[in-house]
């Protein structure tokens, strides 16, 4: 039997139909991904079934006994004690109870008045409560999960940040052991172990999910199936998300054939009616019926928001030297945040910075950047560098302008690219209505947020860019387009995400954070961290049953060249240092025959010579691919092993 059942639902928000007579079963076990775009109504589908919001028409079902959590996209505001006690209100009377045995078990633990009796008492009476309702499972589900979470149990709730806040409401949806959990964006502002820790967490759980999420790794691992809301339908897609990648973009395509003949023949029949044929014939009474019965079909007909289409401005070139840092060490509070880190990063790089939260990713950024000092090493900059700067905490929005003066500044028009465009022009771009850029930007969603924030940021020319978790909130299909202005995008990016796949499919070199102030640098996105970083092949080995590197002395597995080995260790070295020469060299004489090629007058040319360039031009690419693959295999060769 399923657990919920909706049929028919509809609900009107301000005159359009947000949810028009959907149906949606969940079953048992069953893990369900809602896909839409930004302000389709998943949120308010996800409060229905909550029975937070009620719907204009239509019935909702449960099964007996069943129950239902939910982690909300927004934090509410009437919410207070530590973070235990959060965590804790998911449980009914028993999470009453627990809350009561950790207050007094903390009173105990500092206790220094005269209240001894008391307090013990206290404890006692929420020992037995507990005892009476087989409560002290959950005491050890939420430690487990805070931990997980990086959560500090005694820490009060009102004092955390947004995203932390966030964090303390999953744990309470998590610990409750629903039967149906309700996840709206589970993923924004967790670090990529507690992701991992999540996905493992609900898989093992078999607990019904029914979640909404903009990380497709996230989705690819855990969906079972997919249902996309779309112009207030609900359509559903028995397949993972590669396989409704496809679909949908043939399902698109034929809807636009389908809409293209129906105007067509719309089209064809308003000439007909327009030529003063007398319709009150009997023979034509049909006809014009019919073209009534299409006015108000194509008047009913809802299009599909247009994509957005962001454009990022460039500046003139930096010099191929960005940033350089040299055995950069900074330490905060007593605690080392980055330790004796060496980069050099060129024109063109794509840089992605991963590791837990709170550990410096932001702090590395700012140093690379000049904003503050190390306390050893240095930092050296190419010549004209222009950054803009994507801040996750939104701090570059002013909440109480419009959208438009976030952008415009109070002016009608902005200068793009040495031309003016009006600013609502160009906030229909990025997806605002004319009545939305009217708005102030503290009414916004999180994904509006976003994309107001990238409107903004894209007004400005830039050769150097730098986004602190710029993926938080965006539907997929803007996400997508993300993608591939910043793979396109020729100047530099510094990228901070915990999105795996957009790390992935963007970046070209990893900065990783692994503890103790430890930063490396790694070719590729996260997979090819994970390939590469040693410690994952520890990890797996030990699952195995077999001894991590950690266990075994070191004593017993350092092994000592021979004199053919260092030989041939010695002879990589060299080839490994003359390659970034090697590569320079073939850049610029690509560099040079592109030019060649792009001049004005190259089409006057001989047919010979246009050829001679082409084949020059092959071989000069695949010269340097190889050499690139050459530079990585040796890297990767040499890596970890000290010639004496």
């Amino acid at each position: 039997m399923a657990i919920v059942s909706l049929r028919d639902i509809q609900i009107n928000f301000t005159g359009t139909m947000l949810l028009d007579g959907i149906s949606l079963q969940v079953e048992p076990g069953e893990r369900v991904c809602l896909l839409g775009r930004n302000g389709e109504g998943k949120s308010t589908l996800l409060s229905i079934i909550e029975g937070i919001t009620k719907p204009d028409k239509g019935t909702i079902d449960y099964a007996k006994g069943s129950r239902v959590a939910m982690l909300p996209q927004e934090v509410p505001h009437n919410l207070d004690g530590l973070i235990y006690d959060i965590a804790a209100q998911g449980l009914g009377d028993t999470g009453k109870h627990l809350s009561d045995y950790h207050q007094a078990s903390r009173e105990l633990a500092e206790f220094s008045g005269t209240d001894y009796t008391k307090i013990v008492a206290q404890l006692e009476r929420a020992q037995q409560a507990l005892e009476d309702t087989g409560g002290w499972p959950y005491h050890q589900a939420i430690e487990t999960v805070l931990s997980h979470l990086k959560l500090d149990a005694n820490e009060s709730f009102a004092s955390l940040s947004g995203g932390t806040k966030r964090r303390a409401l999953l744990a309470r949806a998590l610990v409750s052991k629903p039967d149906l959990l309700i996840l709206d964006e589970p993923t924004n502002h967790l670090d990529i172990e507690s992701i991992t820790w999540l996905e493992d967490f609900l898989i093992r759980q078999n607990t019904a999910l029914l979640f909404v999420t903009h990380d497709r790794a996230f989705l690819q691992r855990l969906a079972t199936r997919i249902v996309e809301l779309d112009r207030g339908k609900l359509f559903n897609w028995e397949c993972d998300y590669k396989t409704y990648l496809e679909r949908k973009d043939a399902d698109l395509e034929a809807e636009s054939k389908q809409n293209h003949n129906f105007d067509r023949k719309l089209a064809e029949e308003e000439t007909w009616i327009r030529r003063g044929i007398k319709a009150r014939r009997t023979r034509n009474m049909g006809r014009v019926r019919d073209l009534r019965k299409m006015r108000d079909e194509r008047k009913a007909r809802r299009e599909r928001t247009g994509s957005a289409k962001m454009v990022i401005l460039e500046a003139e070139r930096t010099g191929k030297l960005v940033v350089e840092a040299d055995s950069l060490s900074f330490n905060y509070d007593n605690t080392t945040i980055v330790n004796n880190f060496s980069t050099s990063i060129m024109r063109g790089d794509k840089v992605g910075l991963i590791g837990p939260n709170g550990v410096g990713k932001t702090t590395l950024l700012k140093l690379l950047l000049g904003e503050i000092q190390p306390q050893d090493g240095s930092v050296r900059h190419g010549v004209n560098l222009q950054i803009s700067y994507f801040d996750q905490m939104r701090e570059q929005l002013d909440e109480n302008k419009s959208v438009r003066d976030n952008v415009a500044e109070g002016n009608d028009f902005i200068d793009f690219g040495g031309a003016r465009k009006h600013v609502i022009g160009y906030l229909k771009d990025f997806l605002f209505t004319p009545d939305r850029a009217k708005v102030p930007a503290s009414v916004l969603s999180g994904g509006e947020r976003n994309r107001l924030l990238l409107a903004r940021l894209f007004t400005k020319p830039s050769n150097v860019l730098v986004m602190d978790e710029p993926t938080n909130d965006l539907d997929v299909e803007t996400l997508d387009l993300l993608e591939e202005i910043l793979m396109e995008y020729p100047g530099t990016l510094l990228l901070v995400s915990h999105d795996r796949a957009f790390l992935n499919n963007v970046v070209t070199s990893t900065i990783a954070f692994e503890g103790n102030g430890t930063v490396a640098e790694y070719v590729g996105g996260y997979d090819d961290w994970l390939r590469q970083h040693p410690g994952k092949h520890n990890t797996s080995a030990k699952a195995c049953g077999s001894k991590s590197a950690e266990e075994i002395p070191t004593g017993s597995t350092k092994k000592k060249l021979s004199y053919k080995e260092k030989f041939e260790l010695e002879k990589k070295q060299v080839e490994f240092e003359a390659m970034p020469a090697i590569i320079e060299m073939l850049e610029a004489d690509l560099e040079t025959l592109q030019t060649r090629m792009a001049d004005a007058d190259y089409f006057k040319k001989s047919g010979k010579d246009m050829a001679d360039d082409q084949l020059q031009l092959e071989k000069t690419e695949n010269e340097l691919k190889t050499a690139y693959s050459t530079w990585e295999e040796l890297e990767t060769a040499l890596k970890g092993i000290e010639l004496d």
